[in-house]
Protein backbone atom coordinates (compact mmCIF):
# COMPACT_ATOMS: atom_id res chain seq x y z
CA UNK A 1 0.00 0.00 0.00
CA UNK A 2 1.18 2.84 -1.02
CA UNK A 3 4.56 1.97 -2.09
CA UNK A 4 5.59 5.14 -3.43
CA UNK A 5 3.88 7.86 -1.38
CA UNK A 6 7.52 9.89 -0.64
CA UNK A 7 7.16 10.49 -4.39
CA UNK A 8 4.56 12.83 -3.83
CA UNK A 9 7.21 15.54 -2.56
CA UNK A 10 9.02 15.56 -5.39
CA UNK A 11 9.62 18.56 -6.34
CA UNK A 12 8.63 20.35 -3.12
CA UNK A 13 11.27 23.14 -2.88
CA UNK A 14 10.68 24.45 -6.22
CA UNK A 15 6.85 24.42 -5.75
CA UNK A 16 7.05 26.22 -2.45
CA UNK A 17 9.47 28.95 -3.70
CA UNK A 18 8.11 32.17 -4.45
CA UNK A 19 4.28 31.09 -3.89
CA UNK A 20 1.71 33.50 -5.32
CA UNK A 21 -2.02 32.98 -6.23
CA UNK A 22 -1.26 32.35 -10.05
CA UNK A 23 1.96 29.55 -9.36
CA UNK A 24 -0.34 28.10 -6.51
CA UNK A 25 -2.82 27.44 -8.98
CA UNK A 26 -0.74 26.10 -11.43
CA UNK A 27 1.79 24.06 -9.38
CA UNK A 28 -1.54 22.78 -7.72
CA UNK A 29 -3.06 21.54 -11.29
CA UNK A 30 0.38 19.91 -12.01
CA UNK A 31 0.58 18.06 -8.30
CA UNK A 32 -2.90 16.57 -8.97
CA UNK A 33 -2.37 15.52 -12.38
CA UNK A 34 1.21 13.93 -11.30
CA UNK A 35 -0.31 12.17 -8.21
CA UNK A 36 -3.44 10.86 -9.21
CA UNK A 37 -2.89 7.60 -8.88
CA UNK A 38 -1.46 8.10 -5.30
CA UNK A 39 -4.73 9.95 -4.31
CA UNK A 40 -6.93 7.20 -6.04
CA UNK A 41 -5.24 4.42 -4.13
CA UNK A 42 -6.11 6.48 -0.98
CA UNK A 43 -9.67 6.67 -1.84
CA UNK A 44 -10.30 3.26 -3.43
CA UNK A 45 -8.14 1.54 0.01
CA UNK A 46 -10.73 3.54 2.78
CA UNK A 47 -13.94 2.85 0.16
CA UNK A 48 -13.80 -0.64 0.02
CA UNK A 49 -12.86 -1.66 3.19
CA UNK A 50 -15.54 -2.39 5.72
CA UNK A 51 -13.88 -0.70 8.91
CA UNK A 52 -13.12 2.92 7.12
CA UNK A 53 -11.91 3.88 10.31
CA UNK A 54 -9.40 1.36 11.07
CA UNK A 55 -8.49 1.71 6.79
CA UNK A 56 -7.85 4.89 7.04
CA UNK A 57 -5.68 4.75 10.04
CA UNK A 58 -3.99 2.09 8.63
CA UNK A 59 -3.02 4.27 5.20
CA UNK A 60 -1.94 7.17 6.84
CA UNK A 61 0.15 5.14 8.96
CA UNK A 62 1.45 3.45 5.70
CA UNK A 63 1.75 7.06 4.30
CA UNK A 64 3.69 9.04 7.43
CA UNK A 65 6.14 5.70 7.44
CA UNK A 66 7.25 5.68 3.79
CA UNK A 67 7.65 9.87 4.09
CA UNK A 68 9.52 9.34 7.56
CA UNK A 69 11.47 6.61 5.80
CA UNK A 70 12.34 8.77 2.77
CA UNK A 71 13.04 11.58 4.47
CA UNK A 72 15.57 10.93 7.54
CA UNK A 73 18.77 10.52 7.78
CA UNK A 74 20.02 8.26 10.49
CA UNK A 75 17.03 7.97 11.90
CA UNK A 76 16.17 11.96 12.29
CA UNK A 77 14.90 14.58 9.96
CA UNK A 78 16.46 17.79 10.07
CA UNK A 79 14.16 20.72 12.01
CA UNK A 80 14.45 22.32 8.34
CA UNK A 81 13.53 19.63 6.22
CA UNK A 82 10.48 18.91 8.58
CA UNK A 83 9.71 22.39 8.81
CA UNK A 84 9.12 22.36 4.59
CA UNK A 85 7.29 18.81 4.67
CA UNK A 86 5.15 20.18 7.06
CA UNK A 87 4.15 23.44 4.68
CA UNK A 88 3.69 21.41 1.60
CA UNK A 89 1.58 19.10 3.17
CA UNK A 90 -0.63 21.92 4.13
CA UNK A 91 -0.02 23.50 1.06
CA UNK A 92 -0.51 20.71 -1.36
CA UNK A 93 -1.24 17.06 0.23
CA UNK A 94 -4.12 17.59 1.99
CA UNK A 95 -5.77 20.14 -0.40
CA UNK A 96 -5.39 17.47 -3.05
CA UNK A 97 -6.85 14.64 -0.91
CA UNK A 98 -9.83 17.15 -0.29
CA UNK A 99 -10.12 18.35 -4.10
CA UNK A 100 -11.18 14.13 -5.18
CA UNK A 101 -14.19 15.32 -3.73
CA UNK A 102 -14.45 11.67 -2.90
CA UNK A 103 -17.24 10.61 0.24
CA UNK A 104 -13.91 9.58 2.14
CA UNK A 105 -11.44 12.31 1.39
CA UNK A 106 -11.97 14.40 4.91
CA UNK A 107 -11.70 10.89 7.16
CA UNK A 108 -8.56 10.72 5.36
CA UNK A 109 -7.26 14.36 5.38
CA UNK A 110 -8.28 13.91 9.36
CA UNK A 111 -6.45 10.43 9.42
CA UNK A 112 -2.84 11.86 8.01
CA UNK A 113 -3.35 14.71 10.17
CA UNK A 114 -3.31 12.27 13.04
CA UNK A 115 -0.64 10.17 12.03
CA UNK A 116 2.09 13.01 10.92
CA UNK A 117 1.09 14.87 14.23
CA UNK A 118 2.58 11.38 15.99
CA UNK A 119 4.88 10.46 13.18
CA UNK A 120 6.69 13.75 13.48
CA UNK A 121 8.40 15.62 16.31
CA UNK A 122 7.16 19.42 16.29
CA UNK A 123 4.05 18.75 13.19
CA UNK A 124 0.97 20.07 15.20
CA UNK A 125 -0.36 20.82 11.90
CA UNK A 126 -3.76 20.70 10.60
CA UNK A 127 -5.50 21.42 7.11
CA UNK A 128 -7.46 23.73 4.78
CA UNK A 129 -9.19 23.05 1.43
CA UNK A 130 -7.63 24.35 -1.91
CA UNK A 131 -9.50 27.62 -2.23
CA UNK A 132 -9.10 28.71 1.53
CA UNK A 133 -5.37 28.10 0.46
CA UNK A 134 -5.91 29.71 -2.59
CA UNK A 135 -8.21 33.07 -2.02
CA UNK A 136 -5.78 33.51 0.89
CA UNK A 137 -3.05 34.87 -1.50
CA UNK A 138 -3.52 38.09 -2.61
CA UNK A 139 -1.50 39.00 -5.75
CA UNK A 140 -0.11 42.81 -5.00
CA UNK A 141 0.41 44.02 -1.47
CA UNK A 142 -0.28 47.79 -1.26
CA UNK A 143 0.39 47.91 -5.29
CA UNK A 144 4.27 47.05 -4.55
CA UNK A 145 4.49 43.23 -5.63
Amino acid sequence: MLDHAETMFEGMSEMMKRLKKASYEKNMKAFRERNEGILREMTDYVDAAEDKDAAAKQLAQAFTGRVREAFQVKGKIRSRRQADLNFFMIFYVFPAILLTNHPEAKRIADAVRDSWRSTFQDSNIDYRDYDTIYNSFNEKILGIF
